[in-house]
């Protein structure tokens, strides 16, 4: 919960900085204009148009990014990358749609911008203004200075009975007019610079065909692992058992001492595959999600840490099958990564449910620094997290510690 003195030092320089933003959008469609003459003219202006939106495009980033910290909702930097020298320039810039969002922001600047900075400016110089009419009001430049119209002040009396007033009044409009005002001024800065509805449903239909493509990816990848394993292993095994019962039952009356030897080989063989089948089934869907549920599950994982883990679970209730088994695969891979490579002595687990996404993060005080282009197994995080329309957060900076917040939602 942000305190109503944290929304007025953020408001107070956020309105402010419309002053001097609205007076430099005044002049920036004159010097578009005159980057635009300088094509006729000449060359130059080929190269200073794509220049002059580079620059609008910064300036209008710094303010999504305030009006996101005032709204305590980030406003999406949403640019088209810049490819292929000027002219790719020229083209990118005019048909991202962007562009034409920024110089809608121009009037709005100038229009709404420069008479909220300027009422702010005034509404915060009232307070030093009244202290120095109460205090000052002696010095020979200042005398006959007034705070309220047709009221001067001459003496002490004046002074306080009309300064005193004055500087509680513009500190209450300050302390209660500033934080609805900035709130107001950032959601028109949004709504002007936010993408519409239909970029947003565009970026989503492409997040959900990437995720997908991701998804069906890791589901090949994961038959053909488990093809491998049940041929290479499972299948290897089982056909060793067949022969040895063959060749036992071939042998059992001329040679009894042979068939035992070959069943108890056979039946040891059996227990073998029947634990790696029972490892494979583990990797599909952890059967100790059904017998103990997934606090359950990863107090154990928790537990069985490679490294000494804390475990901050709350408890979630019954949850879709698929998101169990993503968390629990996200924190098995998690604490395997933290006892391979991260030189960690101590790791936390923590499980949270907040509305319908389950948060699972899982930090340690190892060295950081994870590279996930050398196949850290964040990678198959990412995949397993994205399939589920997840997000996986990863802060690793070098010298630690790396913490892996993966959000998965799971309305039930």
């Amino acid at each position: 919960m942000v305190s109503q003195r944290t929304r007025v030092l953020r408001g107070v320089p956020y309105l402010l900085a419309a002053l001097p933003s609205s007076m430099a959008a005044l002049l920036a469609p004159f010097v578009l204009i005159v980057a635009a003459l300088a094509i006729v003219i000449g060359g130059a202006g080929l190269l200073l148009v794509p220049l002059g939106l580079l620059v609008l495009r910064g300036w209008t980033d710094l303010n999504r990014l305030w009006a996101g910290s005032v709204l305590r909702a980030p406003v999406p930097l949403r640019f088209r990358p810049l490819r292929g020298g000027v002219f790719g320039w020229w083209r990118t810039q005019l048909t991202d749609p962007t562009t034409y969002r920024d110089l809608l922001w121009l009037p709005v600047q100038v229009v709404l911008g420069l008479p909220l900075g300027l009422f702010t400016l005034v509404l915060v110089m009232f307070p030093f203004a009244s202290v120095i009419g109460m205090f000052f009001w002696w010095v020979p430049d200042n005398y006959g200075m007034s705070l309220v119209p047709d009221i001067p002040i001459t003496d002490w009396k004046t002074a306080f009975g009309t300064g005193l007033p004055a500087l509680l009044l513009s500190s209450a409009m300050i302390w209660w007019l500033v934080p609805p005002l900035a709130h107001g001024w950032a959601w028109v800065n949004r709504a002007v610079l936010d993408r519409s509805g239909t970029e947003q449903l565009e970026e989503r239909v492409d997040e959900l065909t990437e995720t997908r493509a991701g998804a069906i990816d890791s589901h090949g990848a994961e038959l053909r692992r488990i093809e491998r394993d049940l041929h290479d292993g499972t299948q290897a095994k089982l056909v060793s058992i067949a022969l040895r019962l063959g060749i036992a039952r071939q042998t059992l009356r001329d040679e009894p001492e042979t068939a035992a030897a070959l069943l108890k080989e056979a039946s040891e063989g059996t227990e073998a595959a029947m634990g790696e089948l029972r490892t494979i089934v583990r990797t599909i869907y952890p059967p100790i999600l059904s017998d103990r549920g997934l606090i359950g599950a990863l107090r154990s994982l928790v537990a069985d840490s490679g490294v000494p883990a804390h475990a901050d679970l709350e408890e979630v209730g019954p949850l879709p099958a698929a998101v169990e088994a993503a968390a629990y695969f996200v924190v098995s891979e998690a604490l395997t990564n933290v006892a391979k490579h991260a030189e960690a002595n101590f790791a936390v687990v923590k499980v949270r449910l907040t509305g319908d996404r389950l948060d699972v993060e899982v930090t340690d005080n190892g060295k950081g620094g994870i590279d996930e282009t050398r196949g850290s197994g964040v990678n198959g995080i990412r995949r397993r997290v994205a399939a589920l329309d997840g997000t996986t957060t990863v802060l690793s900076p070098p010298g630690g510690p790396t913490s892996i917040l993966v959000e998965l939602p799971c309305a039930r």
